[in-house]
């Protein structure tokens, strides 16, 4: 505790910032800006503005953001990229399980920042609570076992082959606690690791909605006519995006009436995004600007097929805007089921179906029930009044050294 009687708290992700782009990073920002409210909070992160090499753009050492104190240190080992994915496809492929190389895959995923590890280690008296978020980085992996009596998971988990490595069994089932953000992730973890006995809850991330929605302002600005589908986070392979570009492309190519519809990107690119009139990429937008573009949007599309939240999705679901998502990803599917909205796809069939849905012009009564389902799930379940209460609960957890 520190001087005023207030608990301590680390938060520990691999990248923190303003100008950071990522759900869990985005998450661990909101989520300390409001603990601040009732702990000292300080977030251990790296030096590192991006995850494909960790190279180091900040300065180390203590900043302040948003009245967050924020300790940095430096990422010692840059990754590369070419070894990484060999490593990555090969550690996939073999018929056996070899922990031993499990051990060099995630201290290449990194991020390898050996002195915030030992910082943590030699301080961590000085904490009363160390939350990690996301399991698959090296700081959880290491750091987690190192203050495991102390700890909570914050795993955001999904389905995905690294979340079956041996390494990761010791994370999953050595913490005080965890926090699953969806009903989904903590079925999906209890059925792999069997860790029923570790005390947790589901809480989740609270949405709030900015008091003024200018959609116009947003289209001027990025010289949007007619109606548009829009992905908001990073743009990668791995979100599925490929396969958002495919089934796009080929929706124009087959429906001549739908010349004038637009799919708007807002993120960062870590692919290559066809060069085509009918896609703008609109980059980083701020929180104004992102609600703007969801108020304007005719659905926020979620190709992704692995997701333990999707902030995107309940932020779209906030304003009362459609949403497309991939159902092969449970969490998706199951804000819309609960919802009672379709949007649900599985196929390029399916898509099309949804798309064609929600751009008719009919309808009109049913769609502004969806959406009014939409904003009342989420006036339920994510506001951060009542999540807050949920997490000191479980941040005030009687320690077993107490």
């Amino acid at each position: 505790m520190d001087a005023m009687g207030k608990k301590k708290i680390a938060i520990i992700n691999q990248r923190y910032g303003t100008e950071v782009n990522g759900g869990s990073e985005y998450y661990t920002r909101m989520l300390a800006e409001r603990l601040c409210r009732y702990y000292e909070v300080e977030v251990l992160t790296t030096c590192a503005e991006e995850y494909q090499t960790w190279e180091n753009r900040y300065a180390c050492g203590i900043e302040k953001i948003n009245g967050v104190t924020v300790r940095r240190f430096p990422v010692t080992k840059v990754r590369n990229l070419n070894w990484f994915r060999v490593l990555s496809k090969m550690i996939r492929i073999l018929p056996v399980e070899f922990e031993w190389l499990e051990r060099i895959w995630v201290k290449e995923q990194g991020p390898y920042a050996p002195e915030l590890l030992d910082y943590m280690e030699e301080r961590q008296e000085e904490y009363d609570r160390f939350l990690f978020v996301t399991y698959l980085y090296y700081l959880t992996w290491k750091g987690l076992p190192k203050v495991a009596w102390k700890s909570i998971l914050i795993p955001t988990a999904h389905q995905e082959p690294y979340i079956y490595f041996l390494i990761y069994r010791k994370i999953f089932t050595s913490p005080k606690a965890i926090i699953y953000l969806t009903e989904e992730e903590k079925k999906f973890v209890h059925q792999i690791f069997q860790n029923q006995n570790i005390p947790s809850q589901v809480i989740g991330m609270g949405i709030e909605v900015p008091k003024q929605i200018d959609p116009e302002s947003f289209r001027k600005k990025y010289q949007i006519q007619g109606e548009y589908l829009l992905y908001i986070g990073r743009i990668d392979q791995g979100k599925n995006c490929r396969q958002m570009f495919e089934y796009f492309i080929r929706y124009k190519k087959e429906q001549d009436n739908r010349k004038e519809l637009k799919l708007v990107l807002a993120g960062k690119a870590a692919m290559a995004i066809p060069e085509r009139a009918d896609i703008i990429f609109a980059g980083y937008l701020s929180e104004q600007e992102k609600y703007n573009a969801i108020g304007g949007a005719k659905a926020l599309w979620m190709p992704s097929e692995y997701e333990s939240l999707s902030i995107a999705v309940l932020e779209a679901m906030a304003l009362g805007t459609a949403v497309l998502v991939n159902g092969v990803c449970e969490v998706l599917k199951g804000h819309c089921v609960r919802c009672n909205i379709p949007g649900i796809y599985s196929d390029y069939a399916s898509f099309r179906k949804e798309v064609e849905y929600q751009l008719q012009t009919k309808h009109t009564d049913r769609k502004k029930q969806e959406a009014k389902r939409e904003m009342e799930y989420i006036k339920a379940n994510y506001s951060w009044n009542r999540l807050l209460f949920q997490y000191r609960q479980i941040i005030e957890m009687r320690d077993e050294k107490d």
